[in-house]
């Protein structure tokens, strides 16, 4: 089924963006990619902001239906490594927001209210994982340790890309997922009793 031109031009803008930089990136360089007139571009969007706030509704539409984890549903080590790998793959799927996540903010005024509420709705997804485990006596942590740590959870996946590419500024393109999971899991596993702990170290080992 032959891609329509204005599927081919959130693509190729997502590509350029994650691996050149959304502040370095032009429609002239995504219609020269795309080999299509600069005229053919604005026909279907007027401008680079249009194309970023389409393709950050993509981003949102997955993040809320990620984030959002039943209150009263017991959750599992394993199924808590999968949401954790699930959101990574998110984030790095749209990653130019989080490698200039600032600069990105500070142009795009009406993407800073959406973007904030994705950072308090992890937040209270964490909150949420960790109070199951919490009600499964699977985890010892005071309310104040839990905030604290549920702070240090969303800090660590929110600037995780930015770590990673710091490593390999060469290479765009090599997000390494699984050492991202095993450091979160990292973070849970001190708080877990004694067998959930032996569990989650055994689970974090197989991401790397």
């Amino acid at each position: 089924m032959k891609v329509k031109t204005r599927d081919r031009i959130l693509d190729t803008s997502l590509t350029l963006f994650n691996v050149v930089g959304e502040p370095n990136v032009t429609t002239l360089l995504i219609s020269d990619e795309l080999d299509i007139s600069p005229g053919n571009l604005y026909y279907h969007f007027k401008s680079k902001g249009d194309i970023v706030c389409e393709l950050f509704g993509h981003y949102e539409d997955e993040m809320l239906d990620l984030l959002a984890v039943p209150k009263d549903v017991d959750v599992s080590l394993e199924q808590i490594g999968i949401f954790l790998h699930l959101t990574f793959e998110a984030i790095a799927r749209y990653r130019f927001l989080y490698q200039d996540l600032v600069n990105v903010l500070s142009r795009y005024d009406n993407l800073q209210r959406r973007f904030r509420n994705i950072l308090k709705l992890k937040r209270k997804a964490f909150a949420t994982v960790c109070n199951s485990l919490r009600n499964q006596g699977l985890m010892g942590i005071s309310d104040h340790e839990l905030d604290g740590l549920c702070e240090q959870l969303n800090l660590t996946i929110s600037y995780w890309v930015s770590f990673e590419l710091l490593s390999h500024l060469d290479d765009k393109d090599n997000v390494d997922l699984g050492r991202g999971v095993f450091q979160m899991i990292n973070l849970i596993t001190p708080y877990l009793v004694e067998d959930a702990r032996t569990q989650a170290s055994l689970m974090a080992e197989a991401y790397l």
